[in-house]
């Protein structure tokens, strides 16, 4: 039976999922699970204290975060998903590089509403790309605080009104330090905390 430090060990050294072989990320997936079938907490989406805080991407199988690296002259950087329980927000932010001082995020915020013990569903209300440099980017924390407080930046910066940009996400695996979700598209996610 696969624990958690087995699966951390399968998703070691695999950039978050762009240097697996077809071969590895289905070890991966076996790894995700059997883990999942032995989540300790059975009704995660009431799991506020748990579910609460900022979370590193530590693999996916999303082609929405692994294609940034299709951008020329992109490399991605660390992936968050910051939840903020008490005002149901969840902000996507990913650090990307490439040329010197050019260093950049990409970053999605949205809002969810628990559909079931473990199903959120999701809306997703704003967009913002830009420099770190030019929107005053240094972590997650200090950057969604810029966002409620309702700064605009000099960014591509704007509402996501297209209804169509909804979805859902099932947290299938949820500790104090490890999270693991599977979204409407198919894709899984694995995430640190700490």
């Amino acid at each position: 039976m696969i624990g958690k430090a087995d699966l951390l060990e399968t998703i070691a050294g695999k950039n978050r999922g762009l240097l697996a072989t077809e071969q590895q990320k289905q070890a991966v997936l076996s790894a995700i699970s059997q883990l999942e079938d032995r989540n300790p907490t059975p009704r995660p989406v009431e799991a506020t204290d748990l579910l609460n805080g900022d979370w590193r991407l530590i693999y996916t199988t999303s082609r929405g975060i692994l294609g940034i690296e299709q951008v020329p002259l992109l490399k991605l950087g660390q992936v968050y998903q910051c939840v903020r329980v008490a005002d149901a927000t969840l902000y996507n932010i990913a650090e990307v590089y490439g040329l010197p001082l050019l260093e950049g995020v990409v970053s999605v915020a949205a809002r969810f509403v628990p559909v079931s013990d473990r199903r959120v569903d999701v809306t997703f209300d704003r967009s913002i790309i830009g420099l770190q440099r030019l929107i005053g980017y240094q972590t997650p924390a200090t950057f969604i605080h810029e966002i409620k407080a309702g700064n605009k930046f000099r960014a591509i910066d704007f509402a996501i009104t297209n209804r169509e940009q909804r979805g859902w996400l099932d947290i299938t695996y949820l500790d104090q330090d490890l999270r693991i979700g599977r979204g409407n598209e198919g894709s899984v996610f694995v995430l640190t905390k700490g």
